[in-house]
């Protein structure tokens, strides 16, 4: 086997003496033959398979001659979108064009298309009317039936329609696609595939179909947002590969979308297999004068541990690409794999990160999850850890030792998602001690995401007081080993649950640490989570009770602005969603006032109904400029949300947004118990939300 990049142009071709591919792999990305990146693995896995595969990066979507550069493929055409949904890779949460792509040549935004998948493939259709074409990727995988479209704000057929493809192979797509591979080898039609788990296809008639449960029409969801809650969550319920059922979803009485049970999940040998194939772990060379691909600079030296997520945050995809099935790659796997990398010439000391979408899950949750899969009915951690749940983080902790042990090896940094919530209920204190001693550099990343109960509900995340105990314990292990290390929590503001009245109490929250966060995520609502349903129907799929969504971009941008009230910009955003929420006693020169009065402006209008649309109390009559606020009307502030703050010490600034705070309890006057903070604004690292 040829240890080079596959062909992208037929003089590659000619180099290892093909006359023809066996497939043609379109992809919205740059090539990048690493295995971060899903087009590389896919790849890499049909090429050890015996099958020949070219790859055509990024063609000119106005231009059909781009597609044919390789000639016509023996067996069919591969597209992806690339690593990012291209949707969310072009487009902010505001709509608004992003200004780089960090997966193009240089960062150049406009190499690839909006709906990538979609239009690569009609492109194929024009030149090669009878190739099979399969589709993959989180493009796909994540719209495999009829889906909540943010960006056009409407209801969208499955992409396996509008893309006119043939099969989508679904989740990670290791094991389907070698079997997809395999079948057109074999001869058979590309209509004739429809027995492979992890695949979906469209059939005229349901005559082969069985075992199948029959979710509620296109048609029907299309009119009714209900009907739409109802099939999302019976597609939801059906993600494990050992549970989850045949799915059929009806567009016209002789065309239906079938999709077949998830694909198991890989064991440790094939996992460790498909990492061990040669990849060139890097981008392409042809890309170098554009300035190279910025979305590897990261990745290049991280090393990937894990995959799936049991965590079941609402806002998260996992569930539906990835599964909660965690699956590991062995020790000597990821060993070989750093002992490569530590010899490599740009290698500095520094092994960015060894995780994964959640870094301190290592195993399956339970042993239960080996043989019958995730449970349908509950969740691992949410609302709090299951009885059976497994914690245990001795084998990721021996694993980080022997990275620690490399030569060359300066430091080992866990940059992924750590789970706090599955940390602190580790009765052994050994991995938080060795994560504060060795493996973080002034600051550590969570996600707790908001500080209300009930937020946290529809986020499925656990209570504040939860987050709260994590960070006393962080700060006692600090000072144990002699460390002033910060905590960086992520917050996101907008998410299904949160009116002005909670957007309040998370500004008086981050009040009350002095802390004031350099970037908020405002909730983004990409096809496939539970979130996007509760946005798009305001019904919660697992409950059926209506959920309050803040959808207006300007109701959304109040709240954003109520997270970073101090800067200036935000002013008059913040003045008006305290009057909405009827808390203009924080506009004033107290300590407890989020900002100042401007001289000339009418701080305090009252509705004229006297009644607040989030429903908290009216404080429009505290209208002098030097408002004092009581320590009761503070509780009745957040009282709906459920904070309390009994007592309060002064926080610390280390610098204009950087603090060391022993906090003021929160504001859950109701459930949660005294709580400290450490905190420090984010600089340049990145880290996965969990």
């Amino acid at each position: 086997m040829i240890r080079d990049f596959l062909p992208i142009c037929k003089a590659d071709m000619e180099k290892r003496g093909w006359d023809q591919c066996d497939f043609v792999y379109i992809t919205g990305d740059a090539y990048v033959d690493h295995h971060s990146f899903g087009p590389a693995i896919i790849s890499r896995v049909l090429e050890s398979h015996g099958f020949k595969v070219g790859i055509i990066p990024q063609p000119n979507w106005k231009d059909v001659n781009s597609i044919k550069i390789l000639g016509t493929p023996r067996l069919g055409f591969l597209v992806s979108g690339g690593n990012m949904d291209t949707m969310v890779n072009h487009y902010s949460v505001a709509k608004k064009r992003r200004k780089q792509d960090a997966y193009s040549p240089g960062g150049v935004m406009g190499k690839r298309p909006d709906r990538a998948t979609i239009v690569y493939c009609n492109l194929i259709r024009k030149v090669y009317k009878n190739s099979p074409i399969v589709i993959g990727g989180i493009e796909a995988s994540l719209r495999r039936f009829g889906h909540y479209d943010y960006w056009s704000d409407s209801v969208k057929r499955s992409i396996l329609l509008d893309s006119q493809a043939d099969i989508i192979s679904y989740g990670m797509g290791e094991h389907s696609i070698v079997e997809i591979a395999e079948a057109l080898e074999s001869g058979l039609d590309v209509k004739d595939i429809t027995f492979i788990d992890g695949t979906v296809y469209k059939t005229k008639d349901l005559s082969s179909v069985y075992d199948a449960v029959t979710l509620p029409s296109f048609d029907d969801i299309l009119k009714r947002k209900k009907a739409f809650a109802q099939s999302f969550f019976v597609q939801y319920s059906n993600t494990d590969p050992y549970s989850g059922k045949r799915l059929v979803e009806k567009y016209k009485d002789n065309e239906y979308v079938v999709q077949n049970p998830p694909s198991k999940p890989l064991t440790q040998t094939e996992m460790d297999r498909v990492y061990s194939l040669p990849f060139m772990r890097d981008y392409h060379p042809s890309y170098v004068e554009q300035g190279g691909i910025p979305a590897i600079e990261e990745l290049k030296f991280s090393l990937i541990s894990n995959r799936g997520c049991f965590g079941g945050c609402s806002f998260c995809a996992l569930t539906f690409h990835q599964g909660r099935i965690i699956q590991t790659r062995s020790h000597e796997s990821i060993l070989a794999e750093a002992n490569h990398l530590i010899w490599d010439k740009d290698f500095k000391g520094y092994i960015n990160d060894v995780g994964g979408p959640t870094a301190n899950f290592r195993h399956t949750a339970c042993a239960k999850q080996n043989t019958k899969g995730a449970c349908i009915n509950k969740q691992c951690l949410y609302p709090k850890p299951c009885s059976n749940l497994k914690i245990d983080h001795s084998d990721y902790l021996v694993l980080l030792k022997k990275l620690r042990e490399l030569p060359n090896v300066k430091k080992v940094f866990v940059r992924s998602g750590i789970r706090f919530d599955y940390l602190i209920n580790d009765s052994d204190d050994t991995f938080m001690k060795e994560l504060c001693e060795h493996h973080i550099s002034g600051q550590l990343k969570v996600a707790p995401e908001h500080i209300s109960d009930r937020v946290l509900d529809m986020m499925g995340k656990p209570k504040n007081s939860v987050y709260e105990e994590f960070i006393r314990k962080y700060k006692r292990t600090n000072e144990k080993v002699g460390k002033n290390q910060f905590v960086v929590p992520y917050l996101m503001s907008s998410h299904p649950g949160s009116t002005i009245k909670e957007a309040v109490a998370l500004a008086e929250y981050l009040r009350d640490l002095g802390y004031m966060p350099e970037q908020v995520q405002d909730f983004y609502p990409t096809p496939s989570t539970i979130s996007t349903c509760m946005y798009y129907t305001g019904l919660d799929p697992r409950t059926m009770q209506a959920v309050y969504t803040p959808k207006s971009p300007h109701e959304k941008a109040m709240q954003r602005a109520l997270i970073q009230y101090r800067n200036p910009k935000n002013y008059d955003l913040v003045v008006e969603a305290l009057n909405m929420a009827n808390r203009t006693d924080l506009i004033g020169f107290d300590k407890n006032c989020l900002i100042r009065p401007k001289a000339g402006i009418n701080h305090y209008k009252r509705k004229s109904d006297g009644k607040s649309s989030s429903g908290s109390r009216d404080g429009s009559k505290k209208n002098n400029r030097n408002t004092k606020q009581t320590k009761n009307s503070r509780q009745d502030a957040a009282s709906n949300t459920g904070k309390g703050n009994k007592g309060s010490t002064k926080s610390n600034v280390a610098s204009k947004v950087s603090v060391n705070v022993s906090s003021r309890n929160t504001l859950d006057r109701k459930n949660s118990g005294n709580g400290k903070s450490v905190t420090k604004s984010s600089k340049n690292r990145s880290s996965k939300r969990k």
